[in-house]
C-alpha cells in the first residue's frame, strides 16, 4: 500500500528526484518550440501565393508605337500600391504614371497609364502587389517601342523585400501559429477534459496569449514595410500606418487584437469558478468555441483560403483545419505538463477524455488535410514536381510519425484505465501506465512540433495549382500584331556568355498556315546574333512530326511565312539555339493550337 501512494504522489516516479528533470522538460515543451521558430524565421523568404499570368506590352516585346498602358494579370485577386509600378525609360529616367487601379475592374489585374510621346528603346518595368493570400510578389520585365535600345538600361529594381522586415515579419507570422495552437488547445483541454489539478494549465494559458497578442502587435506594425519591401522604420509613417488598417489583412489582425482582449476577459470570468474539475457550464463551452472560430477565422480570411477556388469552402476548411490542429497539438502539451507538473496526478477518465478529443480532431484533421492538399495540388504530378508538392510530402511523412506515437499513447491511455480499475495481482507485475504514457506523449509533442514546422514553410510555398496555371495561361496578344500570340524560352549551353532568351511570335497561332518570327537577346537583354535557330513541332497524339519550320536568318531576327500546323492540340515545340560552333542547347515547350 505504500507503494501504491507514493506512486500516486509523483505519478509512478520516485519521491521527487525528478523535479528538476521535470522543469527543464516544462521549459523545453514551451521554449524549445518558440526558439526553433525564431530560427525559422531567418530563413528564406517565403513565396508568394499569386503567379503573374501574363504582361501587355509583353515581356522583351518590340511594339511598332508608345503603349497607353501596361496591365499585368494573375493567376488570383491582388492588391495595389502607391508604388505598384515603376516604369524607366532607355536612359533610366523614371516615366511618370498615372494610379495604378484593376483592369476593367477585374481584381487579378493591375493597370497603369503610360504619358504619351514616348522616345524609342527600351524600357524597364517594375512591379510590386499584394496577392490575396496577404502575400507580397514582385518582379520586373522590359518593352522596346520601335527597336530595343543599344544598350537596355540596367533593372533597377528594388530587392522583393528588405531582410530585416521579411525575417521579422515571418517570425511573427510563425510564433503566432504555436500561440493559437498552444491558447486554444489548452483551454480545450481545460474546459472538456476536466484536469483534477489543473494548475500547471496556467503557465501554457499565459505563454500562449502574451505570445499571441506581442506576435499580433509586431504583425500589424510591420504589415507596411512588409507589402511594401523597406525597412522596419517606415512603419511608423502614418499614412503606411492608415493604409495598413484600411488593407484586409490589417483588418484581420485588428480583429485579433480585438478577440484576443475578449478572450482575457472570459479567462478572468472562469477563474473565479470553485470547482475546477466539475462539468464545464454549456454556456462556458460555447463561448470558448465561438472565440476559438473567431480567432482561426482572422487567419482564413487573409491566407490560403481567401483566394483560388471554392474559397467559402476553402475557409470552412482551413478554420476547423487550425481548431483541430489546435486542440490536437496544443492539448497535448497541456497533457504533458498535467502528467509531469499537477500535484493530483489526472485519473483515467481526463486522459481518456482527451484520447477521444484528440481521435476527433485527427479525423478532422484528415478531412479537412485532404481538400486542402487537393486544392493546392490540382493533380498527383504536383506532388513530385513542385516545391509545394514535395513539402506537403514531408508533412505527410511526418504527420505518419505523429499518428504512429498517438496510437502509442492511446495505447497506454488503455492500459491505465485498466490498472485504475482493478488492482494489478501481485503474481503478475505490470509496466507502469502512467509514466509510460509521460514518455509517449513527450515524443507526440516532440514530432508535433516538427509537423508545425513543416506547417509554417508549406503556408509560404507557392501552391502547385497557382504554379500550374500560370504555366499553362494562354499568351497575351503581342501589342501592335493582331492575332498573335508569343511567348519566350529561355535558353543556358552552360558556356560563359551561352544564355539568353528567344522570343517567339505565332500568327496568328492556329490551326493552318502561321507566320513565324523568333528574336533571340542575350545574358543582358539586348540582341544577339547566332549562327544558328531551329524550330519543330510535333503532335505525338497523333503522330504527326516533327514539322521543320525552316527558318531563315533575316537580319537580325529569324522567320518564316508558311509554317503549316494541319490540326488542333496541344504540339511539342522544340527550340534548338547554338551560340557557336560546338555549343547548342536544346528546349521544349507546350503549345496549344486551335481552330
Amino acid at each position: 500500500m505504500e507503494r501504491r501512494r507514493s506512486g500516486a504522489a509523483d505519478g509512478g516516479g520516485r519521491g521527487r528526484a525528478p523535479a528538476r528533470g521535470t522543469r527543464r522538460l516544462r521549459g523545453l515543451v514551451l521554449l524549445g518550440p518558440l526558439l526553433v521558430l525564431f530560427l525559422l524565421g531567418s530563413a528564406a523568404p517565403a513565396s508568394a501565393h499569386a503567379a503573374l499570368r501574363g504582361t501587355d506590352p509583353e515581356d522583351k516585346s518590340v511594339v511598332a508605337s508608345a503603349p497607353r498602358h501596361i496591365t499585368l494579370t494573375f493567376t488570383e485577386s491582388v492588391g495595389l500600391l502607391e508604388d505598384s509600378f515603376r516604369v524607366y525609360a532607355p536612359d533610366n529616367r523614371r516615366v511618370p504614371l498615372g494610379e495604378p487601379r484593376h483592369a476593367d475592374g477585374r481584381s487579378d489585374t493591375a493597370r497603369t497609364g503610360l504619358p504619351g510621346g514616348l522616345a524609342d528603346g527600351t524600357y524597364t518595368v517594375a512591379w510590386r502587389v499584394v496577392s490575396a493570400d496577404s502575400h507580397p510578389v514582385s518582379g520586373a520585365f522590359t518593352f522596346s517601342v520601335g527597336a530595343p535600345s543599344p544598350t537596355p538600361p540596367a533593372a533597377r529594381v528594388a530587392p522583393a523585400e528588405h531582410p530585416v522586415t521579411a525575417s521579422l515579419y515571418d517570425t511573427g507570422r510563425h510564433l503566432a501559429y504555436i500561440a493559437a495552437a498552444l491558447l486554444i488547445g489548452t483551454a480545450a483541454f481545460a474546459g472538456l477534459c476536466r484536469p483534477p489539478d489543473p494548475a500547471p494549465l496556467r503557465l501554457p494559458l499565459l505563454t500562449g496569449w502574451w505570445t499571441l497578442l506581442a506576435a499580433t502587435v509586431v504583425l500589424l506594425v510591420l504589415r507596411a514595410p512588409y507589402e511594401t519591401g523597406t525597412a522596419p522604420g517606415t512603419a511608423f509613417d502614418t499614412s503606411a500606418l492608415a493604409r495598413t488598417l484600411t488593407g484586409r489583412p490589417g483588418l484581420a489582425l485588428l480583429a485579433r487584437l480585438a478577440l484576443l482582449l475578449l478572450t482575457a476577459a472570459v479567462f478572468l470570468l472562469l477563474s473565479r469558478r470553485r470547482a475546477p474539475a466539475a462539468r464545464t457550464p454549456p454556456a462556458h463551452l460555447a463561448a470558448g468555441a465561438a472565440l476559438a472560430v473567431a480567432l482561426a477565422l482572422t487567419w482564413a480570411a487573409a491566407e490560403h483560403a481567401s483566394a483560388g477556388i471554392q474559397v467559402p469552402v476553402a475557409m470552412t476548411s482551413s478554420v476547423l483545419h487550425l481548431l483541430a490542429m489546435a486542440c490536437w497539438l496544443g492539448g497535448l502539451t497541456a497533457l504533458l505538463l498535467t502528467l509531469y507538473r499537477a500535484k493530483t496526478p489526472p485519473p483515467a477518465a481526463t486522459v481518456t477524455r482527451f484520447s477521444r478529443l484528440a481521435f476527433a480532431s485527427v479525423t478532422v484533421l484528415v478531412l479537412t488535410g485532404v481538400y486542402q492538399s487537393w486544392r493546392g495540388l490540382g493533380s498527383w504530378n504536383a506532388l513530385n514536381d513542385s516545391p509545394y508538392g514535395r513539402t506537403l510530402t514531408v508533412k505527410l511523412l511526418v504527420t505518419v510519425l505523429l499518428l504512429a506515437a498517438a496510437g502509442l499513447s492511446r495505447h497506454w491511455t488503455t492500459a491505465l484505465a485498466a490498472a485504475e480499475t482493478p488492482p494489478p495481482t501481485p503474481h503478475k507485475p505490470t509496466p507502469d501506465p502512467r509514466r509510460a504514457l509521460r514518455r509517449s506523449v513527450l515524443a507526440e509533442v516532440t514530432v508535433a512540433v516538427v509537423v508545425l514546422l513543416v506547417t509554417t514553410v508549406l503556408t509560404g510555398t507557392l501552391p502547385a495549382r497557382a504554379e500550374a496555371e500560370a504555366a499553362e495561361a494562354p499568351r497575351p496578344q503581342v501589342a501592335g500584331l493582331p492575332g498573335a500570340s508569343a511567348l519566350t524560352v529561355p535558353y543556358d549551353t552552360g558556356t560563359p556568355g551561352g544564355r539568353g532568351s528567344v522570343q517567339i511570335t505565332m500568327d496568328p497561332g492556329r490551326v493552318g498556315e502561321n507566320g513565324l518570327q523568333a528574336v533571340v537577346f542575350g545574358p543582358d537583354g539586348g540582341l544577339v546574333t547566332i549562327p544558328e535557330l531551329r524550330l519543330s513541332f510535333t503532335l505525338a497524339a497523333r503522330d504527326i512530326g516533327p514539322l521543320d519550320a525552316k527558318l531563315t536568318d533575316r537580319g537580325g531576327y529569324w522567320a518564316t511565312n508558311d509554317l503549316t500546323l494541319p490540326l488542333d492540340g496541344t504540339w511539342t515545340m522544340k527550340l534548338t539555339v547554338r551560340v557557336s560552333e560546338l555549343d547548342q542547347v536544346t528546349e521544349t515547350r507546350k503549345v496549344r493550337i486551335t481552330r
